[in-house]
């Protein structure tokens, strides 16, 4: 029997119906997987309701466990404030004080960007799921940026002072790669009076079945 019946007792994550299907062609596997928007959890034919039940709701549990472990933690407005002090106090003394860090949607071109007039630093959201150490690399550039406005030589020699500024920039210009961009140094990043900015640089850039075997 391959119909799919509705399983009233549990939902998935995000509200998806579960269906169940029972094949007469199991004996001891159980699967789940994504399809057109509800879970369907293949069990045995033989399978007693109680079975279905206790092994419906493990493995919904399973896929809820999996998608989280693939989901990264997103960083929020709070989270980047707080590497912001973090990173300044680390490498720059504290000198630097962003007056606001936020995520913008907005900066598609560019990694991030500072406005030195008003102390305000924004990040990409692209860089949301990237690795902690190229997060705080933009993060160093911006702020070395409220101190130093061109990326003449001061500017490099603070920006040297974060070890892992050219590993980043390295993965940063991977990314551009991948995405057919040219591969670049963070430039054009300040916003302000047309005194204050830097010249602009270059461009910037259905779940697979698990399955169980019932103990």
């Amino acid at each position: 029997m391959t119909d799919l019946v509705l399983h009233e007792h549990v939902t998935g994550p995000r509200g998806e119906r579960v269906l169940v299907r029972r094949s007469s062609r199991r004996r001891r596997t159980v699967s789940i997987t994504r399809r057109d928007g509800d879970l369907v959890v293949a069990v045995p034919a033989t399978f007693s309701a109680r079975q279905e039940r206790d092994w419906v709701t493990k493995m919904v549990d399973q896929l809820v466990r999996k998608e989280s472990r693939k989901t990264p933690r997103r960083r929020s407005d709070a989270g980047l404030e707080k590497m912001a002090r973090e990173v300044s106090e680390a490498y720059l003394g504290g000198r630097a004080r962003p007056s606001s860090v936020t995520w913008s949607t907005r900066q598609n071109q560019r990694w991030g960007s500072c406005t030195p007039t008003d102390g305000t630093i924004r990040l990409s959201h692209q860089l949301q799921d990237m690795p902690d150490y190229v997060v705080r690399s933009v993060m160093m550039h911006e702020l070395v940026h409220l101190l130093v406005l061109d990326h003449g030589k001061e500017f490099r020699e603070l920006m040297a002072l974060y070890p892992q500024a050219q590993k980043a920039q390295g993965f940063l210009d991977g990314v551009s790669w991948a995405k057919n961009l040219l591969p670049g140094e963070l430039e054009g990043d300040l916003e302000g009076p047309p005194e204050q900015a830097a010249p602009d640089g270059p461009s910037q850039p259905a779940l697979p079945s698990q399955s169980s075997q019932p103990e």
